[in-house]
């Protein structure tokens, strides 16, 4: 398995400090199973400033449709033949058909009446109970026989830096035939990387990773946990791979808790840095991909500029497709690391 990086340095005149020569480095890495490419670069502090949550929220509740006084009354239902009685609920959690959807089965998931909960406060139950809602709901659109049932996907989108254009938090959860454009290109590139090496790729990666350590946080249960070597997000990004598991439906009970409890983990350690959004993206096979393992990306969004709101995409990421993260890997593997103290 292949790390590939160009390494670059910009020289400079320094103007705070009378002009003095300053070298610069940074990288161009290639994604070592598609191919895809990520600049790394090292021009600030891994730390940003928090808003204040009260001004962010204020009002936002009103006309919301997520919430628990407007939520079995506004929003849309699925028709009988896919879901008897028109909405999922569970607790006050509730699962209803997306009004902007962009697959033929896609729901939203609230998660539950609350209507700002604070990254912090997304705790490992809360986090697994959701998952199990989703794939409750998976199971059943698998056990309708639908033709879209090939892909059980969730999104995440969590406050407005990652896109959220509600603060109440929610979920996104479809199942499609049509793979998302990256993740087709990892289920092409897995089955390649098969048939030339006649292994698993996700079983090497986690291999290698755990072996050399600059990346590897650890593992819970049969999920392995580490940063990516060439990350989409501005901070880097976490990935989780489950052991012996292809697709969503795949996915136990005990594999959704120890998903929630690292995705705290990390939630704990990006807040350290002042970090309060982020997305977080199910990838998955369909059952059978044998060459495929089933794993989620969680990757922190920011402003670049909060005043001017804004984002923390620009030219290089929408039109060239091409990602900029502000610091290397392993210098946020070191910031990160402090969230999983035992490393088996």
């Amino acid at each position: 398995m292949k790390f590939e990086a160009v390494k670059k340095e910009t020289v400079m005149l320094n103007p705070r400090e009378e002009m003095a020569e300053r070298r610069i480095p940074s990288e161009i890495r290639v994604d070592p199973l598609t191919g895809r490419t990520a600049r790394i670069c090292h021009f600030m502090e891994l730390q940003w400033e928090k808003p204040d949550f009260e001004e962010v929220v204020a009002g936002t509740d009103r006309g919301c449709p997520f919430c628990a006084d407007k939520v079995l009354s506004i929003t849309p239902c699925f028709p009988k033949d896919l879901v008897a009685e028109g909405r999922l609920q569970r607790e006050d959690m509730v699962i209803f058909p997306n009004l902007a959807p962009y697959d033929g089965v896609g729901a939203v998931e609230t998660l539950g009446a609350r209507h700002f909960v604070p990254m912090l406060d997304l705790t490992p139950d809360l986090m697994a109970a959701a998952f199990g809602f989703a794939l409750a709901f998976f199971k059943r659109i698998e056990g309708s026989g639908h033709p879209e049932s090939v892909y059980h996907i969730v999104n995440w989108n969590y406050m407005p830096p990652a896109g959220s254009s509600l603060i109440h938090p929610h979920l996104q959860v479809f199942s499609s035939s049509s793979a998302p454009n990256l993740m087709r290109r990892e289920l092409e590139a897995s089955e390649a990387y098969r048939e030339r090496h006649g292994t698993v790729f996700w079983e090497e990666l986690t291999a290698v990773e755990k072996e050399a350590g600059q990346r590897y946080l650890g593992k819970l249960g049969r999920t392995h946990w580490m940063t990516t070597y060439a990350p989409i997000g501005v901070a880097g990004d976490v990935l989780a791979v489950v052991e012996d598991v292809h697709c969503t439906l795949g996915l136990e009970e005990r594999d959704l808790a120890d998903l929630a409890e690292g995705i705290a983990r990390v939630i704990g350690e990006y807040d350290r840095m002042g970090i309060y959004s982020f997305n977080m993206n199910f990838f998955t096979g369909a059952e059978r991909d044998d060459h495929f393992r089933f794993h989620l990306v969680f990757s922190p969004r920011t402003y670049f500029n909060r005043q001017l709101g804004t984002p923390d995409t620009n030219a290089m990421r929408h039109l060239f497709n091409e990602s900029i993260c502000m610091a290397f890997p392993e210098e946020i593997n070191e910031r990160l690391k402090r969230g999983f103290p035992q490393r088996p």
